[in-house]
This record gives structure tokens, sequence and C-alpha cells, in this order.
């Protein structure tokens, strides 16, 4: 995207506001005729010293006043108006940005640290302020001067005045050497800023991590570097910054002196009288500040587009796909999969770029090397031809190694992710035919990274589409959870504030409060990713009591590596590298004497270990 095309496509979000930006042009305007009229004024004022008149004098300190009332006035409107504008826009493309945020895949996320992205939210979108209020004020007001001063310039002394004319086109070359290269070094400043936060935002949310493992040293010199190299870029920018004014402004200074000293000659200015001669060259002194001022804000500018830029880039990334209308009327709860297979988009990306073309003429090395680059990209697949039945109201097990594919099965049903290939289908409907709204009503999940807000315990508990739910509701969930032990127990009971991701509470009460959630939502479709895991024995056997009775007539898919508490389970799924193994009940498993009876003997020796 060009800089213009950035520019214009930024300009388009001032429409909703034109009003206001008229009321600034208009504003502006008034503010530059004063310049011109300040020459003039200087005209006025030697022409009442040449012919004594008293008058004409005493009208000078009322002239001084309402010129400077005048100006005062458009001062005003000019930079209420422009501002006004400017916040608003910033304001819409912050809101629209963090709306497009919401809207995007999991997968988006997946592939861009989580501080690079919020960077655009907080530093991108700045300099984008910076654009569209200061750069924008500067350019109105110091725009229409030099256009005021010009046509004065011109109106006095037209062949003259083409020596000011004549010095634009290269006053333009120069500002536009200097834009390509501030554009260019702000989007590397802005990277940089990106690595700056994401840095710090890894440092801080592995805290504990970096102090026990002695990781201070490491993360000061990956900050100090990504910093170093921010301050590396922005001293570029300043550079350019200020050798480009100079540059200008001695263009000017020689502009001025030609003009000067031609002005000086008796054959061109013969007949002209003192007064006028003053007052022209005060308007064309007077060009001289807002030609330094516009190119100074060149800078602003060109941050602001890049900032713009890299927004732009974000709000065009392409949106979860939601192309299904379908509702169903009632959901019974039936899951089927038909050779489900999924790869991680950027283990796809990694397998393409990893894996040689072949090169050669021969048939059959060539058929040799597909065969192993299709054996390569089978290998990168995380699921694989996965089918399977799940009848309403069913208790289904996954078990199996870590990294066998049990929770990104899992994550396929509310679909944070499409299937690489192969279908899914609730009631018989695929799902992709359901909205996103629609099916997503239709699950309840508890994960093993329980997600909490800086918000009370009972807006936590009641989250999004629950919010509606009464007190008592509220506290029934709780109470099904075992969370009514230490919620009563806080100062301010369900009130009680959390603060950032829950800080306050163990991670055995956040998980709780996750169930509580899951278990007010009271969907059809229940999935317990290793929902109990941070919990103590005895509280797991109350949870497991209570979950017990919320599974009835509700289709549960349960994930666990605590093969106790999926020992009930109507059919237990055995998941080895991405593959369905063996499925079953579980005796009917224990009898089989595979993988789940070496399961079930590994968790019996570190059953002791773990109740130490």
């Amino acid at each position: 995207m060009s800089s213009w095309t950035t520019y214009k496509r930024l300009l388009r979000y001032t429409i909703p506001y034109k009003t206001a930006m008229v009321v600034g042009v208009v504003g502006f305007l008034i503010y530059a005729q004063t310049q011109w009229i300040w020459a003039e004024l200087i005209k006025y004022i030697f022409s009442a010293i040449d012919s004594g008149d008293q008058t004409a004098k005493n009208l000078i300190a009322v002239a001084i006043m309402v010129i400077f009332l005048v100006r005062g006035i458009g001062s005003f409107l000019g930079s209420y108006g422009v501002a006004y504008v400017a916040r608003k826009v910033v304001h819409d493309l912050r809101v629209e940005l963090f709306r497009q945020l919401l809207s995007l895949s999991p997968s988006y996320f997946d592939q861009h640290a989580s501080g690079r992205v919020l960077s655009k939210i907080t530093y991108n979108v700045e300099q984008v302020a910076g654009s569209s209020s200061e750069a924008l004020k500067i350019i109105l007001q110091e725009g229409l001067i030099v256009i005021g001063l010009m046509v004065y310039l011109i109106y006095s002394h037209w062949k003259l005045s083409l020596l000011f004319v004549l010095i634009f086109p290269l006053i333009g070359w120069v500002v536009r050497y200097a834009s390509r290269r501030l554009n260019l070094v702000s989007q590397r400043i802005q990277d940089s800023m990106g690595d700056v936060t994401h840095i710090a935002s890894e440092a801080l949310n592995g805290f504990n991590v970096v102090k026990l493992y002695g990781g201070g040293p490491f993360e000061r010199q990956r900050f100090d570097d990504a910093s170093q190299n921010n301050l590396k870029q922005s001293m570029k920018l300043v550079v350019t910054q200020s050798i480009n004014t100079p540059v200008v402004q001695c263009i000017v200074s020689i502009a001025m002196s030609a003009m000067v000293w031609v002005a000086l000659q008796p054959q061109l200015f013969g007949d002209t009288s003192a007064a006028d001669f003053i007052a022209y060259l005060t308007a064309a002194g007077l060009m001289v500040k807002p030609i330094r001022q516009l190119t100074q804000v060149n800078g602003t500018i060109q941050r602001g587009i890049a900032g713009a830029r890299s927004i732009f880039e974000l709000m065009d990334e392409p949106r979860e796909r939601d192309e299904g209308g379908q509702r169903l009327s009632h959901v019974r709860g039936e899951l089927a999969f038909h050779e489900v297979c999924f790869e991680y988009p950027l283990l796809e990306d990694k397998s393409h770029r990893h894996t040689p073309a072949a090169e050669s003429d021969d048939d059959a090395p060539s058929r040799q090397d597909d065969g192993q680059q299709g054996q390569a990209e089978r290998d990168h697949r995380v699921l694989k031809e996965i089918t399977l039945t799940i009848k309403p109201g069913e208790m289904v097990a996954f078990v199996g190694r870590s990294g066998a594919g049990k929770s990104t099965l899992a994550s396929l049903i509310p679909r944070f992710y499409d299937p690489t290939s192969g279908t899914i289908t609730l009631d018989g409907v695929p799902i992709e035919a359901l909205s996103l709204s629609h099916l997503r009503e239709q699950v309840a999940m508890v994960t093993q990274e329980v997600a909490l807000f800086n918000a009370t315990i009972a807006h936590n508990i009641a989250y999004g589409t629950l919010e509606g739910a009464t007190p008592e509701e509220i506290r029934a969930a709780a109470e099904d959870a075992n969370a009514l032990e230490f919620i009563d127990a806080l100062p301010d009971g369900m009130n009680t504030l959390l603060g950032e991701e829950g800080v306050q509470l163990s991670g055995g009460q956040r998980q709780r409060l996750a169930i509580a959630r899951a278990l007010l939502k009271n969907a059809p479709l229940l999935i317990l990713d290793e929902a109990t895991s941070a919990l103590d024995n005895a509280s797991e056997r109350i949870i497991q009591t209570a979950l017990e009775r919320v599974m009835q007539n509700r289709t549960t898919l349960v994930i666990a590596h605590r093969l106790s508490t999926i020992e009930a389970a109507d059919t237990i799924v055995v998941m080895d590298q991405g593959r369905i193994v063996e499925v079953g009940t579980h005796k009917a498993l224990l009898a089989q004497g595979g993988i789940y009876t070496e399961l079930q003997s590994t968790f019996n020796k570190t059953q002791p270990s773990k109740q130490v």
C-alpha cells in the first residue's frame, strides 16, 4: 500500500465529522488571512507616518487589536475543529482495530506475537494520532498562510514573486526524497517498538520462571538489544529530519536573498514607494516560518502513514469464516467426525520451506522424492483420518500421551480451527453450515488454561451472553463447582474484584470458577479439557460428583491424564500421534492389553508420589 493510498484511506475516516473539519478549515483560513493583512498593516503604518495623518495613526492601535482578536478566534476554531476530528478518527480506528482482533481466527494469534499485536493498538495508533492532529493542524494552518502570502506577493509584484515560485519544485523534490527515507525508518521504528513490547510482555508473563531459572541476564540483554535497535532507528529519523529542515531553509534563504537583490535594483522598483517595498519584504519574510513548519511536519506525517499502513494491514486480515446461516431448533448433541485431518498453518508453512524440490530428470527419483515429501507432510498433521460418532448424552473420554491431538480435536468442535480435510457434523448438519454464534451457544468448555478478567467474581461466572443470569443462578453454579467455600470467605464475596487474570486466586480456585461458568451456560455439549487438573483430590471428588449430575442428558467430551476420573465414561477413545488407536469401555480396553493398559499402568505407578 503506497503512502498516498494509505493517507487517502485514512482521510475517509474524517467524512463523518466533515462539519467539524469545515469549522477547522474556516478557522485556519481566517487565521491565515491575518498574515498578509499584517504585511498590509505595515504598509499602512509607513504611509500614515509619511503623510502625517493623525487620524490614520490613531487607527493603527485599533487595527492591531482587531487583527489579534480575529487571529485568536481563527486559531481556536481551527485548532479545536481539527483536534476534534483527529481524536474521533483515532478513537474510531482503535475501536475498529479491536473489533477486527476479536473477529480473527485463533490461527492468527498462533502466528503473531501478542506483544506486537498490542503495539499496533497502543503505539502505532498514537503515531496516527500525531499525523491526524498536530500534523494536520500544521498543514492547514501553515499551508493556508503560505497560499495567502503567495497570492499577496503575486498581486503586489508578480515578476519578482516568480523567484519564490521557482523554488517550490526544488523544495518539493527535497521533501519527497526525505519522505521516502522517513517512511522507511518509521516502519522500522514501529517494528522495533513491537519487539520491545513483545519481549517485555514475555518477561512479565513468565516472571516467576525468569526468577526461578536465573533468566534475568538473558532477558535484560534481549530487552537492551531491542531497545538499542529502537534507539538506533529513532536517531536515523532525527538525522533525516534535522538535515531536511536546514536544506529547505537554505533554499528559501537563497531565494529571499536573490529577491532582495533584485528588488533593490532601481530599474525594477524605482517607481515603488517605500511603504510598498517594506510591505512586500515583510510578506516575503513571513513565508519562511510556515515553510519551515511544513517541512518539519513531514516526519510526523510519515510516522503516521507507517502506523496507518500497519493498522490497515491488520484490518485487512481475513476474518473467521462464518458462511453458514443454519440454526438448529433443538440440539440433541450427536457429534460425528468423518475422516477429519488437521494441520496447523504454521507447521504447514515450515514443511513447504524445508522440503527440497526434486530437480532430477529421472522419473523414478522424482517419484521417490514426491513420496518422501508427501510422507513429510503427513508427519506434520496433528490429526489423521479421525472417524468417530458420539451419541447424544454420551460421555466420551479422550486419553493418550501428550501431543496425541486430544485438545486439538476438541478445539475443532466450536470451530476455533477448521479441519484441513474431512467433516464434523452436529445432529447430522456440518458444523460449517451453522452460524458461528449459534454453534458456540451449544458448547461449554473448560480448558487447562483458565481465562479470567479484571472484574468481579459474579461477572466472571456470568460472562458474555450469560450476564442476564440471576444472582441465585450464579450462586448455584458456583456451589455445584465447589467454589462457594472460598468465594464466601472473600471480603466482598461475589462482588470481589479478581485483578488481572485472577491473580488473587490459586490455580484450583480459578479452575473452579471456569467450571462454574461452564455449568451456568448449561449447553448441550460440554468439553472438559483437564478441567480438574489443578484441584486437590478432595475438591476433585466433590466436583466430579457435581459434573456427573450435569453430564446427564448432555453430550460430554472429557480429556484427562488422571485416568481415575474417566473410568465411568461410556466410551474411552485412545489417541496416539494424531490417530484413534483404541475405542471401548474401561474394562474392555484393559482386557485388550494395548496402549490404554500401558497408560493405566503408568498412572498407577505415579499415584503414590502424587498423594505425598
